[in-house]
């Protein structure tokens, strides 16, 4: 469902990434555990597309997205949720709810998901 194959991502000249190949399969639940500075948050953007990796191949369910911008990788369905940086902490959790449904189409299914 997700892979990234041998991904390397820099900030300037600086490597924060160095070949990582990650396999994530439909249904599982993967963590990525490390010190700070150790990529964690760096894997994530370069997944997104938030920070562009210079070399390697991303592939989300078969299709290729490592030179993809980042609304269109999130209309596929790939998304981040961050949890604890209260990012509308002055919003109801419904309203930050509805915010994750602003690319959907199928106003009949928001609904049915919300509840």
């Amino acid at each position: 469902m997700l892979e990234l194959r041998n991904v390397d991502t820099y900030y300037g000249n600086i490597q924060a990434l160095k070949n990582i190949s990650i396999d994530v399969n439909e249904g599982e639940i993967v963590t990525l555990i490390g010190a700070n500075g150790a990529g964690k948050s760096t894997t994530l953007m370069t997944i997104c597309g938030v920070t562009p990796s210079r070399n390697g191949e991303i592939y989300f369910k078969g299709t290729p997205i490592h030179k993809m911008a980042t609304d269109k990788i999130v209309a596929m369905g790939l998304v981040q949720v961050p949890e604890g940086r209260r990012i509308f902490p002055g919003m109801s959790v419904l309203e930050n709810l509805e915010m994750g449904t602003c690319l959907r189409r199928d106003k009949s299914e928001i609904q049915k998901d919300i509840d």
